[in-house]
């Protein structure tokens, strides 16, 4: 849905994002359909990657490695240039797949493991994973993760069955219309 098609409640969402980012996601433009749904999941988005103690970074970390086993392009190509925003570096990136290289700290290694796990196969995380697991993150810090992996399980599959296509930057108009600046 376009800006003037939606609901007043989410007007102030898109506008929010165009300030933001330069473009309203594609897959919330969908989820708009039914503002109740979408109000609800942008909430629930910005709490799991805004608030806890872990660092975005990390859970965009595990964001990355969970659309990659999930094979979800629409998703990897948002939050592969967020990675890189947030500091992630293109040979950390490239083995996202291969932890083991020596490109992430043992911590880092654990939570891309969490990632795997749940993704491929919930039932086989063992009591010495989770033993490990809290050895360097607090219960808190568990459920932050769980709930940024399991998330975007969740994001991955709605955007795989729609065959979304990876969010183009807004129009000028667009973002003159939300009241953002546009360079002449």
């Amino acid at each position: 849905m376009q800006r003037d098609e939606v609901q007043p409640a989410a007007v102030a969402i898109y506008d929010r994002y165009l300030r933001d980012r330069g473009n309203v996601p594609n897959m919330f433009r969908t989820m708009a359909h039914r503002p109740e749904i979408f109000e609800t999941i942008i909430a629930h988005m910005e709490a799991v990657l805004n608030t806890g103690t872990l660092t975005k970074a990390l859970k965009e970390l595990v964001i990355v490695r969970t659309s990659q086993l999930n094979r979800t392009p629409y998703c990897l190509a948002s939050h592969t240039t967020i990675c890189r925003k947030l500091g992630w570096s293109e040979a950390q990136l490239a083995a996202l797949d291969q932890p083991g290289t020596g490109e992430f700290t043992e911590r880092e290694k654990v939570a891309i493991h969490l990632a795997e796990v749940m993704t491929l196969d919930a039932h086989g995380y063992t009591d010495a994973d989770f033993a490990r697991l809290r050895s360097f993150f607090s219960e808190g810090e568990v459920v932050e993760l769980m709930a940024a992996i399991g998330l975007f399980n969740y994001f991955n599959r709605f955007n795989d069955l729609l065959q979304m296509e990876p969010t183009q930057p807004a129009s000028k108009e667009e973002l003159a219309t939300a009241g953002v600046a546009v360079p002449a």
